[in-house]
């Protein structure tokens, strides 16, 4: 975290969060990445806290960036709204009209058929089911592993030479993806069928802006165990 700069960071700045949340994790992620200082809340146990449900009424749901007085709600919109009020720091999302929409694009696919892969393999109640949203979830990997050849150019990131929009919204997952791999002995982004993922995410690991705030993971795979129902975590 930096020091607040500019006209627009002279309010304050608070994230009601949760530690386990990729969501959480991808506003704290671009924060860093602009150097905004800012006051983190854990609502973990208490998502219908006082808190939460005076600034997420409708949904309460978590993150929730507070700058000033006004509630920014969803960490997609929220990314955007950081990367647009912050100058400091890397742009987060690409200055050409097409190549944000490209971003956004892929952020909303990760969101709609990778993440809701990996809750599915959580969840699945039996074999057949567990088979299916795996093998959606490879799908997934061998679709990105395309996508960031296309999107880094030969260079490091999605963005390009920095973290951009889609390495926010994709490496915000690499953790419960990590804790699937554990769980299901099945390596979802490896070296010889995903080699570009396989070492963007070691670099997106340890990133500067990433490393003090990704979740610890033999921490999230108690969390998983105490979630998730479901005999894959047994």
């Amino acid at each position: 975290m930096g020091v607040m700069n500019g006209s627009n960071n002279d309010e304050y700045v608070k994230l009601l969060g949760a530690w386990p949340s990729p969501f959480v994790l991808r506003t704290r992620i671009a924060l860093n990445l602009k150097h905004v200082a800012y006051e983190y809340l854990e609502e973990e146990d208490n998502l219908n806290s006082e808190s939460v449900l005076n600034y997420n009424p409708v949904h309460k749901q978590i993150p929730i960036l507070i700058h000033g007085n006004k509630p920014i709600r969803e960490s997609l919109n929220i990314v955007m709204y950081v990367d647009e009020t912050w100058l400091s720091g890397p742009p987060i999302l690409p200055s050409d009209p097409f190549d944000r929409a490209i971003a956004r694009f892929w952020d909303v696919y990760i969101d709609e058929h990778c993440f809701t892969s990996i809750n599915g393999v959580a969840i699945s109640k039996d074999e057949e089911e567990r088979k299916a949203a795996m093998a959606k979830l490879e799908q997934c990997m061998a679709l990105l592993e395309e996508t960031f050849q296309e999107c880094s150019k030969g260079r490091g990131f999605f963005g390009g030479d920095n973290i951009g929009f889609i390495d926010i919204g994709f490496g915000s997952l690499l953790g419960p993806l990590k804790v699937l791999e554990k769980f299901t002995r099945v390596k979802f982004i490896h070296p010889d069928t995903t080699p570009g993922l396989f070492h963007w995410a070691d670099r997106f690991y340890a990133h500067e802006a990433v490393k003090p705030v990704m979740p610890d993971i033999e921490k999230l795979v108690q969390f998983a165990k105490l979630k998730f129902d479901t005999s894959i975590f047994k």
